[in-house]
């Protein structure tokens, strides 16, 4: 199991000879999309388990659309359960969404929220915590529409994690995402989040397209706003395994370690900020 006080990076291959080279102490853990290296052999899967040898892995899936119509992809979910196996991985979390509809999307579309969708997920996400053994987590997504909306999000969020009893990965950026484009306070929605389910978070960059409308891309760096508001979460809910997100536009590795360093000081455990003035 990850520690409360670790903190991750998101292992993507545009980042694979910083994350090797990496001194130790930067990050504890990696987390990375099953799909994209649950079949991947040769020398690129030699360094995955190099890696998998150094860090503890965490899975956080694109595709299983825990709120798609068509039947869950059985042969995925075999699959990732045989990769936890593998690789002694303990912690897999996926999206409060869809992304599949007579094929995939490649994008994460946002649910009704409603009680039929709470029950139809809820018995999802239990199909696979039968298949994997384990609780999984769920993350709050960004969304840029709310379709048939006959409660609000944070209802909507209880309803899941209480019918499916799971937890939640609760992504700060995309809080504060949803709070500037849907006109909600950013402050208010975590603190009616369930400290109970949130079992780690995620921090990330966006795009400011305008004042009244933000885009969540992983694409820069995190904005002092969502560095607060991840303070105020762990205020709020306290302090849990926290992942850097970085999925393309990739900076000089040291502009991450800032980065990585900076959750470690928000976390404010002594020994480490100690280490990190040093």
């Amino acid at each position: 199991m990850l520690a409360d006080y670790s903190i991750g990076l998101g292992l993507r291959r545009g980042l694979l000879d910083a994350i090797e080279a990496a001194p130790a102490g930067d990050f504890d853990f990696l987390e990375c999309a099953p799909e994209n290296w649950i079949h991947v052999g040769g020398a690129l899967g030699a360094r995955f388990k190099a890696l998998a040898a150094r860090y503890p892995i965490t899975l956080h899936g694109l595709s299983l659309s825990l709120g798609g119509s068509l039947p869950l992809d059985e042969t995925l979910l075999s699959d990732i359960a045989a990769f936890m196996q593998r690789f002694d991985i303990h912690h897999y979390s996926e999206h409060l969404s869809y992304s599949a509809d007579d094929g995939h999307l490649y994008d994460l579309m946002p649910l009704s929220f409603d009680a039929e969708t709470v029950a139809h997920v809820a018995r999802r996400i239990d199909q696979v915590q039968q298949r994997l053994g384990r609780r999984i987590a769920v993350e709050n997504i960004s969304y840029y529409a709310a379709p048939w909306q006959q409660m609000p999000e944070i209802d909507f969020i209880h309803a899941v994690l209480d019918a499916a009893d799971c937890d939640l990965l609760l992504d700060v950026n995309n809080v504060f995402v949803n709070a500037i484009n849907h006109g909600y306070v950013a402050g208010d929605f975590l603190a009616a989040l369930p400290s109970r389910r949130v079992v780690g978070y995620h921090v990330a960059g966006h795009f400011d397209e305008a004042d009244d409308l933000k885009i969540d891309t992983h694409g820069s760096a995190v904005k002092e706003a969502v560095w607060q508001l991840l303070a105020d979460a762990y205020a709020l809910h306290g302090v849990k395994p926290t992942l850097l997100e970085r999925d393309f536009n990739y900076p000089p590795y040291a502009e991450l370690q800032a980065e990585l360093a900076r959750i470690r000081q928000i976390q404010g455990r002594p020994e480490m900020i100690a280490g990190i003035a040093a």
